[in-house]
């Protein structure tokens, strides 16, 4: 039986691309609204994984994930880091001329800000997702109308390609996670992810990052974030080399216990290769 994957979007998102990289081509996607719909399903065992986003090159965290993350007790099982392409994609036979709105989520807009300046009788218009805008430029059937997506939503929606690459930068990547409800972390992988607070001492979070330090454990990411609901009191999301049952990595995980006012361990998992 093929594995049920939950991801937010319409067929076609870059998120799509995320689960065939991830899990290849046996899958039976579960496309969903809404990020916490993804953690939902997940928690309720009606999926088998879930894949969302965490960051983006370009626009740095994915906050509403983040939050999640530390609300529910999902583990990390596995990365993903997908290159982001956007292409302006319209009806088939339409020439570029004849386009006069383009709908594209906001990130992707701003992301193909130089290609559209260069378009300045275009209309630009949000929407919900890049994926979604091709949907609904296919549904209104008009022949001015185009999208921003990736080539994949173009072949989902029987669009066609007008221009591909339109993204100012070519290092523009997704970084996603694939969660599992599980009550163990995988026996295999080189990287770990955590959350933790300090305590509101002077040099509290000095002292916490010192049980890595003083053990020689890498750290490859620290992001602070606000907590829900909790007036000025931020929480530290951050990735470390190595897997948590290895030595050195529990003894520093151990001492973070004693040193901060909250621990949780996301998962350890497989390291995505990064992009050259």
């Amino acid at each position: 039986m093929d594995k049920r994957i939950a991801f937010q979007g319409v067929l076609g998102a870059f998120s799509e691309d995320a689960v065939h990289q991830f899990f290849k081509d046996q899958v039976e996607l579960v496309p969903l609204p809404d990020l916490s719909d993804v953690f939902a399903m997940v928690s309720a065992g009606q999926v088998d994984y879930g894949v969302v986003p965490v960051e983006n090159t370009i626009e740095g965290s994915v906050t509403q994930v983040n939050d999640l993350l530390l609300e529910n007790d999902l583990t990390v099982v596995g990365e993903v880091i997908v290159r982001v392409v956007h292409c302006l994609i319209g009806h088939p036979g339409v020439a570029m001329s004849e386009i006069q709105r383009v709908y594209s989520h906001p990130q992707a807009l701003a992301q193909c800000r130089k290609f559209l300046l260069r378009h300045p009788e275009w209309e630009r218009i949000p929407a919900y997702d890049t994926a979604g805008s091709v949907k609904l430029v296919k549904e209104q059937g008009r022949r001015e109308v185009a999208g921003i997506a990736s080539s994949r939503a173009a072949i989902q929606y029987g669009m066609e390609v007008l221009t591909e690459g339109i993204q100012d930068s070519d290092r523009n990547y997704t970084r996603f996670f694939v969660l599992e409800k599980r009550g163990s972390f995988l026996e295999e992988g080189n990287k770990t992810s955590i959350i933790f607070a300090t305590r509101n001492l002077p040099g509290a979070l000095h002292n916490c990052l010192g049980a890595f330090a003083e053990r020689g454990v890498n750290m490859t990411k620290l992001e602070s974030r606000p907590r829900r609901d909790r007036f000025w009191e931020y929480v530290f999301f951050v990735d470390i080399d190595g897997h948590v049952n290895q030595e050195r990595i529990s003894a520093a995980l151990s001492d973070l216990v004693r040193r901060a006012a909250f621990v949780k361990v996301l998962g350890t998992y497989q390291a995505a290769d990064l992009p050259e």
